[in-house]
């Protein structure tokens, strides 16, 4: 009987059947218009359709082979049933300005779930916060310190590799070395939406090259494309590369004392395995409270040097970090933050990764992008990401597939949602703070590159 119950199959660490009634319920009440609003109605939808497409994601030959599994499902199904109205949403407006409801007239499942999940970053703000202050409070501190006094070489890599490359074959194909490099390599690498293609416009602007309007129309197709191009080389370069001199199956460091990357010692690892509730909750406070800490040195320094902005996100990974190496956070609420990040990720990624299908890959605007020359383009700036990374990164001691994946696809992905598909398709969740790095204090390179090939190149555009 035991033995019976230990083989029964489980979705969402339910036995199936379980999980199917509920599932059930909240399916109902989804196309019946009767799911609550808010974080529990969310939730629900989020976690079942989450679940379900992970698992096909999973069970899918070629996919979970190659290219990444059940992130890569999750993160693209959810665009395609967004893209083709299969969920309660509006569908258009009559004459009058009335809206069209595809399911229920009133209920507008996909508008709830960009209410709870898009504003300020909401969910994905507070799931990266736990990420990041579990991640960096479980590693090891000496390697910490050796990994980011190298990690920096490795982004400038990406960016010099994936600029070249992309210049290179934008004269070969027609479409010009600057064009390719300012309106495509430029903006995939600035990280994102709201801390790239958007102070980038603004940089256009200031220069006399476009009005802001015209830059980021030019750009948000590169972004997204950029995007959907990391996510899927995160999870199929992971999976082509088995070398063990290249690939770190999660590791970054090469070194010998970097055997085990979190260098955890017996005793702290009896501590991570006692859960207690209790536990994570301090562990949830604490890494909410980092985050609040980043905004407020981020809104001193923005004060201070409003000419040079830096994200609260690089802001907590510094300060995370600063703590760490210098052993201020006691090792239990250390061992506290640890575990919250643990329920965080093994929990709620499937849920996470249905807020960025739904939210933030937009396939209209990739499919109204599409051409042979610009698509060729935006895979030579991802892939020179990823090459100029791994290259560095094993000159500097990084095993090449992780640097290429935290310093060279983080910075090609759309900022931190892009993040987290990135390293959950490749299955790199641990290395979220290096991926933050990337994206934060990289995408901050990116401003000032941008502004120093803006005044010298601009007008050639």
């Amino acid at each position: 009987m035991t033995s019976e119950k230990k083989n029964v199959y489980k979705l969402f660490n339910l036995p199936w059947y379980i999980f199917a009634i509920f599932a059930v319920i909240v399916i109902i009440a989804t196309y019946t218009g009767t799911l609550p609003g808010g974080m529990a109605g969310c939730f629900a939808f989020m976690i079942v359709l989450g679940t379900i497409l992970y698992e096909i994601g999973e069970h899918a030959p070629i996919i979970r082979s190659y290219l990444g599994g059940g992130a890569i499902v999750v993160i693209f199904g959810s665009a395609l049933l967004n893209y083709f109205h299969l969920l309660p949403t509006v569908v258009g407006t009559t004459a009058d300005g009335t809206k069209i409801y595809n399911f229920v007239e009133g209920f507008d499942l996909v508008a709830s779930i960009n209410t709870f999940f898009k504003p300020t970053g909401a969910f994905l703000d507070f799931y990266i916060a736990a990420l990041i202050t579990g991640s960096i409070l479980g590693m090891n501190r000496k390697l910490l310190v050796k990994a980011a006094a190298r990690y920096f070489p490795a982004i400038f890599g990406a960016i010099i590799v994936s600029f070249g490359l992309t210049a290179i074959v934008g004269t070969v194909m027609g479409f010009g070395a600057i064009k390719s490099v300012l309106l495509i390599a430029l903006p995939i690498m600035g990280g994102g939406m709201g801390a790239g293609a958007v102070p980038l416009s603004k940089i256009f602007e200031s220069s006399g090259t476009m009005t802001a309007a015209e830059a980021i129309s030019i750009m948000t197709p590169a972004v997204a494309i950029g995007n959907a191009i990391s996510i899927v080389l995160g999870g199929l370069l992971v999976k082509v590369i088995h070398s063990k001199e290249l690939n770190g199956q999660g590791k970054l460091m090469r070194s010998a004392d970097a055997a085990d990357e979190l260098g955890v010692s017996e005793e702290m690892q009896a501590k991570r395995d006692h859960i207690d509730v209790r536990n994570m909750g301090i562990g949830m406070f604490i890494s909410c409270s980092f985050f609040a800490w980043g905004y407020i040195v981020a809104k001193i320094w923005n004060t201070l040097v409003p000419s040079i902005s830096i994200h609260a996100y690089a802001w907590m990974i510094i300060s995370v970090a600063v703590c760490k190496i210098f052993n201020i956070i006691p090792e239990d609420i250390e061992v506290d933050c640890y575990q919250w990040f643990q329920f965080i990720m093994k929990n709620l990624t499937p849920a996470l990764l249905v807020g960025i299908g739904l939210c933030y890959l937009e396939l209209g605007t990739v499919i109204s992008s599409f051409s042979l020359t610009y698509l060729v383009l935006c895979f030579l700036s991802c892939i020179g990401a990823f090459l100029g990374a791994a290259l560095v990164g094993r000159l500097v001691g990084f095993y090449p597939v992780e640097a290429g994946v935290t310093a060279g696809l983080c910075m090609s992905n759309m900022g931190g949602t892009g993040d987290v598909a990135v390293l959950s398709a490749a299955d790199r969740m641990e290395l979220m703070p290096f991926a933050q790095i990337s994206s934060r204090l990289g995408g901050a390179i990116i401003m000032v590159v941008g502004s120093l090939l803006l005044s010298v190149l601009g007008s050639l555009l």
